[in-house]
């Protein structure tokens, strides 16, 4: 089995990367090869390879995928905010990016199989509550309409039978480790994050704002159960949420101090942002991951346990 991790260099393309080598299996396979691929040469995983790849650019997405690669993670992107502020960036890479990946792949003829993160960012808009994994799509922002156009060719080229392709919409990842990224929802790591590191963060939002949210490790769990799924039970549409839940700004804050105790919520300061708020505000947040999780992904039982997994798997050392 050899696997291949698009966006490699990310947070969750690193613990993607370990988890599948502690495993040492995938699709009843052992793995005998790993490669970690991004614009910037990924940090070194042991037991990986790593190679710098520009999606944007399909020369370079050909080198990365050579013949025999069996599984494809393609969690490449620029995330919200930038594809919000750099329009043609977005296209490049979200969308033409994809669109180079799965022409690479149908040049193998193997049909090899391709794990797409998309977003819950492909719906908003004029569509009724309760959003359903059948719900119209009705993205808000650039980074919304490139994933779900995304989606649309993960589904035609499976149904050609050019990749076995599965995509699953993720939630926002949080308590996400490392610094604040370009996407309009890194506040909702950062504002947990730092203050459990002992220092200030800035909300932009009020307390009572929703979102849907996941952990990084329940993430990663989700996406190599994804990858094994069997092809007859996708359906005809390859492209699902991923299961989340829903909570408050000040749901979060509670859920940090019942673990970690009073002293990181002080490090909260409340400063509204219009820009970020008009940006998450049309995202939609009822949402319901029936498909999913009748094929056995799952979310995280309290966001008690989201600030548990940072502290034990990312939190820095003092």
């Amino acid at each position: 089995m050899n696997i291949l991790i698009l966006g490699g260099g990310g947070v969750i393309g690193q613990k993607l990367g370990r988890a599948l080598l502690r495993r040492g299996h995938l699709r009843g396979r052992d793995i005998a090869s790993l490669t970690l691929a991004d614009v910037v040469d990924p940090a070194p995983v042991e037991g990986a390879r790593s190679l710098t790849c520009d999606i944007a650019d399909p020369a370079s997405v050909a080198a990365a995928i050579p013949e025999g690669t069996d599984v494809i993670f393609l969690l490449a992107a620029i995330v919200s905010a930038h594809a919000e502020e750099e329009f043609d960036a977005g296209m490049s890479i979200n969308l033409m990016g994809t669109l180079n990946v799965l022409n690479r792949c149908r040049a193998l003829g193997t049909k090899p199989v391709v794990v797409f993160s998309s977003s819950i960012a492909v719906y908003g808009g004029e569509v009724p509550d309760p959003i359903l994994d059948h719900t119209l799509l009705n993205p808000q922002t650039s980074y919304g309409t490139q994933k779900a156009i995304g989606e649309l060719l993960l589904n035609d080229f499976s149904r050609k039978g050019f990749v076995d392709g599965r995509g699953f919409r993720l939630p926002t990842i949080s308590v996400r480790p490392g610094k604040p990224n370009r996407a309009a929802s890194s506040f909702m790591s950062s504002i947990l994050r730092e203050p459990l590191n002992g220092q200030e963060a800035v909300c932009p939002v009020t307390e009572d704002f929703a979102h849907y949210y996941l952990s990084p490790r329940r993430c990663v769990e989700n996406l190599i159960l994804g990858a094994e799924l069997a092809e007859a039970d996708l359906g005809q549409n390859r492209n699902m949420m991923m299961p989340g839940r829903m909570w408050t700004i000040a749901q979060l804050i509670e859920a940090m101090t019942a673990v970690a105790g009073p002293e990181p919520a002080r490090l909260i300061r409340w400063e509204q942002q219009p820009e970020v708020e008009r940006i998450v505000k049309g995202w939609r947040f009822d949402l319901r991951p029936e498909k999913s999780v009748k094929l056995g992904l799952s979310a995280d039982d309290s966001f008690e346990d989201n600030i548990r997994f940072y502290i034990e798997d990312d939190r820095p050392r003092a």
